[in-house]
């Protein structure tokens, strides 16, 4: 291979910008500009002369523009190797031109998909000329230039620049690489809405999903959205991608107003706190404090600066260098509060311009903006890679309601006793397994996560609320009197009785052990209320 003049260009995109500049530039150093459809339109409006494909095929567009590159005169003027004597010969007998260059980005289907347009509509827009044209040029990438990208248009100009008019073996490399990436990416998104997004629209994509919801192969469409200093540790590298085609705002759509760059475990750890502040979306003012993707404090209060202090106070040690979430517009009195302590992230919703101009003197503090929530009970998959595979699962967005309890023990709870529970049911679901929670009056008492055994779990959260107690001069525990949850059943009674120690005074798990019953009785024995809700929530 070696440097290739670029005399001919072809130039069809659906995102004009930067193609008038770009337009101007190839004819400025007198290359022949062969276009179709709208993007020749913006040409000739920019006073630039542009030859029509229909003049190189002999063929008008046809069909609402659905044929019109998908012609020989084009791909073998794209595909031809300029240093083989029969493609040369072909060349000539069938008086096909040499393009070498080819400017193309697809149809807009992840941006029509992501505006709920129907389905008509999502079908039309599905490239056909656009990424056949990609690929020929990027596999005779020997002699043509491929650009998928307007923000690689002036890296092209100056490759021009500096190559006598020609690109570089290099650069034609590197940009046939991004094409194959992005019609790669193009046809996983198309993939994907067929075998899920289409289920809603299409009765036939419905049954195929209530049959599986898996497909035999899952292409997966995310791009860059940027690359990170390195991941858990230095010596790992890290980027993070978002997916080409989202309904949803989370952590990598949040605006950061202040702060340095966030880092691989800022978006780990703010994504944790986010989704779990998004339990209490549209209810009292709630604040979850995380620290290494665990929650070690959330509460719901009547006023944010009342959720603040509630939650600092369930593990205040942890909280130190923490991350913070809430479900409502962050005010400056908790702000001033928040800023009082070391925190990494904060994330809300929206932020007042009080909140803005006090964590302004924090400049290392991170602050985000996310505008809208989460939804907690969306769909969607989970993914992890293992050695020499992947496993993929739906998202755990199960929830259950006072209406699914089931009473299992002599003692009925209270009606305060059952809020507790619910509560304390919704942050264990946001912690490591084995999951022990406290919780009393939307607060919670001391959170035990991640441990091998269901027991220690409960010890540890129990010993967390007796240091909190200590730290600030409470007669007692706030265990005493809470309710406890467990993101799984009691296979012994030890844990339960470990928590009964503790102070708690109503129960909600799962169910579903072979001991259920030795438990139950434990609990009765206790004098403890206990709910079964039915659903378990692992988080490893």
């Amino acid at each position: 291979m070696t440097n290739t003049v670029i005399k001919r260009a072809l130039l069809s995109v659906s995102d004009k910008s930067g193609l008038a500049d770009l337009g101007k530039a190839l004819a400025a150093r007198g290359v022949e500009l062969v276009s179709t459809g709208g993007t020749a339109r913006t040409l000739r409006e920019a006073g630039l002369e542009v030859r029509d494909v229909s003049d190189l095929t002999g063929f008008p567009e046809m069909m609402d523009g659905r044929v019109k590159t998908l012609h020989p005169t084009v791909h073998g003027g794209l595909l031809a190797l300029r240093d083989n004597e029969d493609h040369v010969a072909s060349m000539k007998e069938h008086d096909i031109g040499a393009i070498d260059l080819v400017v193309v980005n697809l149809y807009p289907f992840e941006a029509t998909v992501a505006k709920g347009a129907e389905r008509q509509e999502i079908i039309e827009n599905i490239d056909i000329g656009g990424p056949s044209m990609v690929r020929s040029a990027a596999k005779n990438h020997g002699f043509v230039t491929i650009m998928t990208d307007a923000a690689d248009y002036a890296e092209l100009l100056d490759e021009l620049d500096a190559n006598d008019g020609a690109t570089s073996d290099a650069f034609r490399i590197r940009m046939a690489g991004k094409a194959y990436a992005r019609t790669a990416a193009y046809d996983a998104a198309i993939a994907n809405w067929f075998a899920f997004g289409d289920a809603f629209t299409n009765p036939l994509g419905m049954e195929a999903l209530k049959a599986t919801p898996f497909t035999d192969t899952m292409p997966l469409a995310f791009k860059r959205s940027d690359t990170l200093r390195y991941g858990e540790n230095p010596h790992q590298s890290a980027a993070i991608y978002v997916p080409q085609v989202t309904g949803t705002n989370g952590v990598p759509q949040a605006e950061q107003l202040q702060g340095k760059a966030l880092s691989y475990n800022n978006l780990n750890d703010a994504d944790a706190a986010l989704e779990l502040a998004a339990e209490f979306d549209g209810g009292d003012p709630a604040v979850v404090i995380v620290k290494h993707a665990n929650p070690c404090g959330v509460a719901q209060a009547g006023t944010l600066l009342d959720a603040w202090n509630g939650a600092l106070q369930c593990d205040s040690v942890s909280a130190f260098g923490g991350i913070v979430a809430v479900n409502t517009e962050l005010d400056g009195a908790t702000a001033e509060a928040i800023a009082s302590i070391f925190t990494e992230v904060v994330i809300a919703p929206k932020v007042s311009a009080e909140a803005r101009e006090i964590f302004a003197k924090k400049k290392n503090l991170r602050l985000l903006e996310c505008g809208t929530m989460p939804d907690p009970r969306r769909g969607g998959f989970f993914m992890k890679t293992i050695a020499g595979g992947m496993l993929i699962q739906g998202r755990d967005n199960g929830a259950v309601t006072m209406d699914d309890l089931k009473v299992v023990t002599k003692r009925e709870p209270t009606e305060q006793e059952l809020k507790d529970c619910l509560f304390a049911w919704t942050v264990a679901r946001h912690v490591k397994s084995n999951a022990i929670v406290y919780a009393k009056d939307g607060i919670t008492a001391g959170i035990g996560a991640g441990q091998m055994n269901r027991r220690d779990s409960a010890r540890i959260a129990a010993s967390k609320a007796a240091e909190a107690a200590q730290t600030y001069e409470w007669g007692e525990p706030r265990t005493k009197g809470s309710a406890v949850a467990s993101d799984a059943f009691f296979p012994f009674a030890d844990g339960l009785i470990s928590a009964a120690e503790a102070g708690a005074s109503a129960v909600i798990q799962p169910g579903g052990s072979i001991r259920d019953e030795e438990v139950i009785a434990a609990a009765d024995e206790a004098g403890l209320a206990m709910v079964f809700t039915g659903m378990r929530h692992f988080r490893h």
